[in-house]
């Protein structure tokens, strides 16, 4: 029975910003001074920091929008699933989603009617063009 290949699920996304000079300097002080091991420590310490005094909040939304939390797998059997059932998806995930590299671009466009990805989508090239329309 021939395996399904591995794909790797990136464990960070890159992302960027721009700083003021000032905060830049006051950043690579505290570097310098040992708190932090380099600007991205003291970056994804201060996210942190924030993500944790806002969790309360961050909760009662996911509550209430009943959103997925982590990351949710959509495999080539659960669209099909959906299919033979006449049901379109409503996706809504914060975290990450991962449409199955065996997932064609039609069965995709199908099944699912709407994706709300607070975080990141992994998914094919044509996948993601044959959703593009229904990504929020």
């Amino acid at each position: 029975m021939p395996q399904e290949p591995k794909h790797r699920i990136a464990d960070s996304e890159k992302i960027t910003i721009n700083l003021g000079p000032v905060d830049l300097g006051q950043i690579d002080l505290l570097v310098q001074e040992g708190f932090y091991a380099n600007r991205t420590d003291f970056i994804r310490t201060a996210i942190r920091n924030q993500l944790t005094r806002h969790e309360d909040a961050m909760r009662k939304t996911v509550e209430r929008r009943a959103i997925e939390l982590g990351v949710r797998r959509y495999s080539r059997a659960d669209l099909e699933t959906a299919k033979a059932a006449g049901t379109r998806l409503a996706i809504q995930v914060l975290g990450l989603a991962v449409i199955a590299e065996d997932v064609p671009p039609e069965l995709a466009a199908e099944t699912i009617a709407s994706l709300e990805i607070l975080g990141a989508l992994q998914a094919s090239p044509p996948v993601k063009a044959a959703l593009r329309d229904r990504i929020r």
